[in-house]
């Protein structure tokens, strides 16, 4: 098994930053492709960016293109989510993802394209 735990979430104001951390551990030779996606208020749970085994893709979804970096560190297992220039509309509950699966032309951004998840961390943007 895999476990992902988020950490870094937390009250911010429009225009802050905030960055996220995903560690994972457990069998972490499945941790190949990682991902971020993010559930707002009352909304279905959305794609938000997604790095490969070597961090040299990335893929993001265009309401966070410019704003949001996605980045890891392999040898700790961990993805991380750099978030600038917060608006109100990013607050949610933000998960982390991995699975197996490898890619570099085709960017997993379907739920059932990670097999790992995390329990979330609160994002809160206040205006």
């Amino acid at each position: 098994q895999v476990q992902l735990v988020e950490s870094g979430g937390g009250l911010v104001q429009t225009g802050g930053s905030l960055r996220l951390s995903c560690a994972g551990s457990g069998r972490t030779f499945a941790i190949v492709t990682m991902g971020w996606f993010r559930q707002p208020p009352g909304k279905e749970r959305e794609f938000v960016a997604t790095i490969n085994l070597r961090g040299d893709s990335t893929y993001y979804a265009d309401s966070v293109k410019g704003r949001f970096t996605i980045s890891r560190d392999n040898a700790k297992n961990t993805v991380y989510l750099q978030m600038n220039s917060l608006k109100p509309e990013d607050t949610a509950v933000y998960y982390c993802a991995a699975d197996a699966s490898s890619w570099y032309h085709s960017p997993p951004i379907r739920l059932d394209d990670y097999d790992y998840w995390g329990q979330g961390t609160q994002v809160t943007v206040s205006s």
